[in-house]
């Protein structure tokens, strides 16, 4: 059914006031200053108190690491639990490559288990450390990607395959019983790229059963196309994706379970390949006109309306998903990135508008998806990077999670410098952590991704990933509520 334009407007006028829930991030980058803003130890906020005052927001400067590692705020610290070519998994390989999306669950006797994407494109045999061959694990032995899972308990660390044999695992997400669904992000077929079975689907990892992780298959119910995040709505049981592609732009998905189907450990994966309904978005606004790509809007707070039109072949057999619709019928966005279910709806990121985007230019966008009322909110909008090789300004968000002292927490996947940083209710953003670790040269330096970002489940430690390499980090302080 369609969303008419009285309940749009109705609904906007709600939304539009942000969703403030206690404890969650609430009605993020409301404020008009929400564009670009950055909190600095003598940049002043709003109430006149800066972030290295009490009360003020973040967490102060960063202060440069005498490792080359990580730059943390005063009081912080990080400890490295995996080094790609360097740690080991308990087989005796080395730890793989290409370290992205990251959830972490609780585990027995104490222990937090994370489960790792490994973001490992093309043939194996090109890539110096790829996900190991386990047996009874594999979905295609020419792919070199996957994921591990690394159990941390009372500082001693173990890791081993969760899955193997899939390719350019991205992000993914994290379900309500308490699995990880990875996200391959690409569309090649056997016999293309040196694949040996089609790929660009989703995987479920069990972080604790092994034996479920046996004999993997691909949940084509989600479809097959250029994955990038997934949640589950726990009350309904929608799956959204995002989807990060260009030429044209990827698209925001809505898979709709059929009826009586009752979610749970490896039920996804015995669905038929046509089961649900999988449909992209389709938006607009206020006044009812049609909105084709989400860099249209150019204010913090801007409401559409969505609805959802039928993917006519899921499995893209010959065209790929987002090729198949024609102009009109959907609505885009340039490199639809993370989500994080919180608040009752999604946090979806769009990392940044490029030429080929019909709208304004930016280099960042957070929109929260309401699927009561069916509406879309911008909260944060990040204005174009004057500079990426200066400190002090973000572009290019990518994983985020929803911060349990408030707020969202970003993974910065732009140019020049990469920060992990925090967006409070009120849209401001602080720094928490800089990649000091140079790939290049002095005078021409090249600094990987930050990627996986997730609390563990008692709040205490944000793990977080340095793509390249691939590292990952636990990260402890004095972490403190923002204030709203």
């Amino acid at each position: 059914m369609s969303l008419t334009r009285r309940d749009f407007a109705r609904n906007s006028a709600i939304t539009g006031a942000g969703v403030a829930l206690a404890g969650s991030v609430g009605a993020l980058g409301t404020a008009p200053n929400a564009l670009a803003a950055t909190e600095t130890a003598t940049a002043d906020d709003h109430d006149g108190e800066s972030a290295d005052r009490p009360g003020g927001v973040g967490y102060g400067p960063l202060l440069p690491d005498p490792d080359g590692l990580l730059a943390l705020p005063a009081g912080f610290s990080y400890e490295v639990i995996t080094y790609s070519g360097r740690t080991k998994l308990e087989s005796g390989e080395f730890t793989p490559s290409n370290h992205d999306g990251t959830a972490a669950f609780e585990g027995p006797r104490g222990a937090t288990l994370l489960v790792n994407n490994h973001e490992i494109g093309g043939p194996r045999t090109r890539v110096p450390y790829p996900v190991p061959l386990t047996e009874g694990l594999v979905y295609d032995p020419a792919a070199g990607g996957g994921c591990t899972v690394v159990e941390v308990r009372r500082g001693k660390v173990a890791e081993w395959v969760g899955i193997a044999g899939t390719a350019t695992n991205c992000a993914g997400g994290s379900t309500p019983w308490g699995t990880w669904l990875t996200c391959e992000e690409t569309e090649d077929k056997a016999g293309s790229n040196g694949m040996t079975k089609d790929h660009g689907y989703v995987f479920e990892v069990d972080p604790e059963d092994h034996r479920a992780n046996r004999d993997p298959k691909p949940i084509k119910a989600l479809g097959r196309y250029a994955h990038e995040a997934v949640v589950i709505d726990p009350k309904n049981g929608h799956a959204y994706l995002t989807e990060d592609a260009s030429n044209p732009n990827g698209l925001l998905f809505r898979w709709t379970p059929p009826t009586n189907f009752r979610h749970g450990n490896g039920k996804l994966r015995t669905l038929a390949a046509d089961a649900g309904r999988l449909q992209a978005f389709k938006c607009f606004d206020s006044g009812g006109q049609y909105v084709d790509d989400l860099s249209r809007a150019t204010k913090i707070g801007t409401v559409y309306g969505v609805d959802w039109i039928d993917v006519p072949d899921r499995d893209a057999k010959t065209v790929s998903v987002r090729k198949q619709f024609t102009a009109g019928q959907i609505t885009r966005c340039r490199k639809l990135e993370g989500m994080w279910w919180g608040d009752g709806g999604a946090y979806i990121v769009s990392s940044y508008a490029g030429s080929e985007s019909p709208g304004q230019a930016h280099d960042g966008q957070v929109w929260f998806y309401d699927p009561k009322r069916r509406t879309l909110t911008l909260k944060v909008l990040i204005g174009v990077n004057p500079d990426p090789s200066q400190d002090g300004h973000y572009d290019g968000p990518d994983n985020i999670t929803v911060s349990p002292y408030g707020g969202l927490i970003i993974a910065e996947d732009g140019d020049g410098i990469q920060h992990l940083f925090g967006a409070t209710d009120r849209g401001r953003t602080y720094p928490i952590a800089r990649n000091e670790l140079n790939l290049g040269s002095a005078d021409d330096p090249d600094y990987s991704e930050f990627t996986g970002v997730t609390f563990s489940p008692d709040g205490k430690t944000l793990y977080a990933n340095i793509q390249t390499p691939g590292i990952m980090l636990a990260i402890t302080g004095p972490w403190k509520r923002q204030r709203p």
